[in-house]
């Protein structure tokens, strides 16, 4: 995810926007998610996010014992990524103003997410909790087997379409980083590979916003899931014995019993006696 993502940020970058968009850099990180959820799903359910592993604990479906590992996955992958696209674009990098972390010529903005000048530490916490609520909303629903679930083999295209909304409608005020590991891990990298100090002190220090808020939007989000949607939902006892009883009413309606056998009419009146007089 982050090797997609991070090199269509670096591409649009040091090309001055003339290889590129902003749209581009949204599909990049959205296809990036496909493909990398479509890699990992089936080693570690590609949650490619401590965000995502974090609520899937506290709703009971992950096992906290494997956070802490997760999490160091996920956070050596982004920085790893990082440094592939550094090592890939470090000639361009150098060519567009080199180790600038902000103005004109900034290009820590390609490895991790920066707030707008305007933009206030509390409303970009607030930016933060609401896009990573929505993207916790939206990936708890298309895996819900109780809701209308994604279609086999289709949940990585549909996380990345997630990740594709949530870019091109909450994207402008820091960039949308909704997972700390995608941040930290290349801002990390930045600082050791010669960005500096700078990269922990712009945008008023900016750099423990993705880190806080990203979970504490997770959580928000799977709650707000469970309390509106799942928690309406019938239980399984209940689901499994109304699937029984109205089984059991079609086939009676069939002239059948549940058992497969066809019951005998019920000697409800004498056909004979029809014919005969009341004495």
């Amino acid at each position: 995810m982050m090797l997609f993502g991070c090199g269509s940020v670096a591409q649009v970058t040091t090309s001055r926007n003339t290889k590129g968009e902003y749209l581009s850099i949204n599909l990049g990180f959205a296809l990036g998610a496909t493909f990398g959820v479509y890699i990992s799903k089936g080693v570690s359910g590609a949650h490619l996010n401590p965000a995502v592993s974090l609520s899937l604990c506290l709703l009971g479906r992950h096992p906290w014992i494997r956070l802490p590992f997760y999490i160091v996955s996920q956070f050596l992958g982004a920085f790893l990524a990082a440094a592939t696209v550094h090592l890939q674009y470090s000639d361009a990098i150098v060519s567009f103003g080199g180790q600038e972390v902000s103005g004109p010529n900034g290009t820590a903005g390609i490895f991790a997410t920066y707030p707008a000048d305007y933009l206030s530490l509390g409303a970009g916490v607030l930016d933060q909790v609401i896009g990573t609520a929505a993207l916790l909303v939206c990936v708890l629903a298309i895996g819900d087997r109780r809701n209308t679930p994604a279609p086999a083999g289709l949940e990585p295209v549909l996380v990345g379409a997630i990740v594709l909304v949530i870019g091109v409608s909450m994207g402008s005020n820091s960039g949308y980083a909704i997972n700390p590991a995608r941040d930290l891990g290349p801002r990390v990298y930045t600082y050791i590979a010669g960005w500096g100090e700078e990269v922990f002190r712009a945008g008023r220090c900016w750099w423990w916003v993705p880190v806080v808020a990203t979970p504490l939007g997770a959580v928000v989000g799977s709650l707000l899931y469970e309390l509106l949607i799942g928690a309406h939902f019938p239980d399984t006892e209940t689901l499994t014995e109304e699937l029984v009883m109205a089984n059991h009413h079609a086939l009676q309606l069939e002239g059948k019993n549940p058992d497969g056998q066809i019951p005998k009419p019920a000697n409800h009146y004498n056909p004979q006696g029809l014919l005969e007089r009341p004495s």
